[in-house]
């Protein structure tokens, strides 16, 4: 079983370096918090060191001031014993911080994508998992650590972001029974909802304002889609999460199955940025996967080479065959 394979290793390691993807949200950010603060209780060393800084949102979390950003050089060294993937389908997704691993030293992934690469020592891989946060619970209990509130808050907002504020089909029994466990600690479950999903600066709902009127449709109302060019963004540094925001509207829509933003990264050229939901009856991991992109039956992305209006053609002809 690899949680009892993740126990062992971490068990005989004494010095971790915990990461996760680029860009990170609620459960990447609360899972790898709470796993730090599960080694610190064991008396193990460990650091967290990130290719991106905590957004805005989410700096009510205890513990961020451990998230160290990252820069990679090759000539930097940095000293651990495990290295920790957390939320990361497959090692790139952390950018530049899985080239730190210069002396093979044993490496756990934890993850509950069902694309994921299994590139690992070893591999804890629950697609079943509402998410990693819910991994992480469970992993507390499995080592019989006791829960704090620090730690209930980060797995509480884990959970939180990754299931839509417990809406999603990825929403089960194990998950509402991981959250009861948590709220025995007196959350402040309305400052947590609030600084995540009702805290968007003026200039930010400006801009999303301005990108909603290109609100498409395709396959009589079944897709819905947006597309966003670099010049939308230029010199814009966002401090919220606009992709989710803008797929919110678009699940909203009554009659959609599948959405779609297809944004053009910036300060790279002709380099799509693919991000899908499926409201349940498309695998839109199938899409992403065809892409080289992967993620969950219900929301999944991909980045492409090529120019944008090429590339959102050939992905909504994927989306209307997956919908025959």
């Amino acid at each position: 079983m690899s949680l009892k394979k993740a126990v062992e290793l971490i068990k005989k390691s004494d010095n971790f370096l915990i990461t996760t993807h680029t860009n990170p949200e609620g459960d990447a950010l609360g899972a790898e918090l709470a796993f730090y603060f599960l080694l610190k209780k064991l008396g193990k060393a460990a650091s967290i060191i990130n290719e991106d800084e905590v957004p805005p949102a989410y700096d009510f979390l205890p513990g961020k001031e451990n998230i160290k950003k990252f820069k990679y050089s090759p000539k930097k060294r940095i000293n651990f014993g495990c290295l920790v993937f957390i939320d990361c389908s497959d090692a790139r997704r952390t950018g530049e911080v899985y080239r730190v691993n210069t002396e093979n030293r044993p490496v756990l992934n934890i993850d509950h994508h069902i694309s994921n690469e299994r590139f690992a020592d070893v591999n804890w891989i629950e697609p079943h998992s509402s998410s990693c946060a819910e991994m992480i619970h469970k992993l507390y209990r499995k080592m019989r650590i006791p829960f704090d509130k620090d730690t209930a808050t980060c797995l509480y907002t884990g959970m939180l972001s990754d299931t839509g504020s417990f809406r999603y089909s990825n929403t089960s029994s194990s998950t509402h029974k991981a959250v009861s466990q948590l709220l025995k600690f007196n959350l402040d479950t309305v400052k947590i909802y609030s600084n995540i999903y009702e805290n968007i600066p003026f200039e930010d709902m400006r801009l999303l304002s301005r990108i909603l009127p290109g609100m498409r449709q395709g396959a009589k109302g079944k897709i819905i889609w947006f597309q966003i060019r670099q010049d939308m963004l230029k010199n814009k540094k966002l401090t919220f999460d606009l992709t989710e925001a803008l797929l919110s509207f678009a699940r909203a829509v009554k009659g959609v199955e599948v959405c779609a933003l297809f944004k053009e990264n910036l300060g790279v050229k002709d380099e799509i940025r693919i991000n899908l939901r499926s409201q349940g009856k498309v695998d839109v991991n199938k899409i992403a996967s065809y892409f080289g992109g992967g993620g969950h039956r219900t929301a999944s992305g991909a980045t492409v080479h090529g120019k944008i209006d090429i590339v959102r053609k050939k992905v909504l002809a994927k989306i209307k065959e997956s919908l025959k």
